[in-house]
């Protein structure tokens, strides 16, 4: 009888162990059984609002040197990136625009390297910050027509994006984006497009 339990018990042990290293191996990602990963915008916010204004060269400060200088508005999006895959991913670079009523005002791009596990969600910030100056560089080089056909100027454009977007009530939209995810020599690059809210 004691033979047989001891048996048993090595038996029960033996298959306890080849299930466990079964479950514990991995798929090997190839082509064709890599899922995308879904990536959704969950927020958007201003961490930082010092108003609107903008001042000329031509002015001169109460401290430091006369210059064309502007408000900054920094803006922070709050990415979910979800990988539907057994094995783990590597989210290697993200890129996108940022419009406010479809006037592209600055580019984001980061090479940030990071691993998103198995049937996991990670979530991936990325910050960046516009200023006035920038933005009537950017609507004077590529949006004057625009503007113009809309009967706005670039200076009436910015006051009223600057108070809506630190608000809430001016649509923030990121496009032409591109999240580049790469597993075992398997790249992807995915489209990304969204508006907040």
């Amino acid at each position: 009888m004691k033979k047989k339990l001891v048996l048993m018990t090595v038996l029960l042990f033996g298959l306890a162990v080849v299930f466990a290293s079964c479950a514990g191996m991995q798929a090997k990602p190839t082509e064709a059984n890599f899922k995308s990963p879904v990536i959704t915008l969950e927020s958007f916010e201003v961490p930082q609002f010092d108003g609107y204004y903008y001042y000329s060269g031509k002015t001169k400060p109460t401290k430091g040197k006369a210059g064309n200088h502007g408000s900054p508005l920094p803006m922070s999006f709050l990415f979910n990136v979800n990988n539907p895959n057994p094995y783990p991913v590597l989210s290697e670079g993200v890129k996108f625009t940022v419009a406010f009523e479809g006037f592209d005002l600055v580019t984001y791009n980061n090479e940030d390297s990071i691993w998103i596990p198995a049937g996991k969600t990670t979530q991936i910030r990325a910050t960046t910050l516009i200023t006035t100056r920038s933005a009537l560089l950017s609507l004077l080089v590529t949006g004057g027509y625009k503007l113009k056909a809309k009967g706005m100027n670039p200076w009436q454009a910015m006051e009223k994006w600057w108070a809506g977007v630190s608000s809430y009530t001016t649509p923030v939209t990121v496009h032409e984006g591109a999240f580049v995810f790469k597993a075992d020599g398997v790249t992807k690059v995915l489209p990304f497009k969204a508006t907040f809210p």
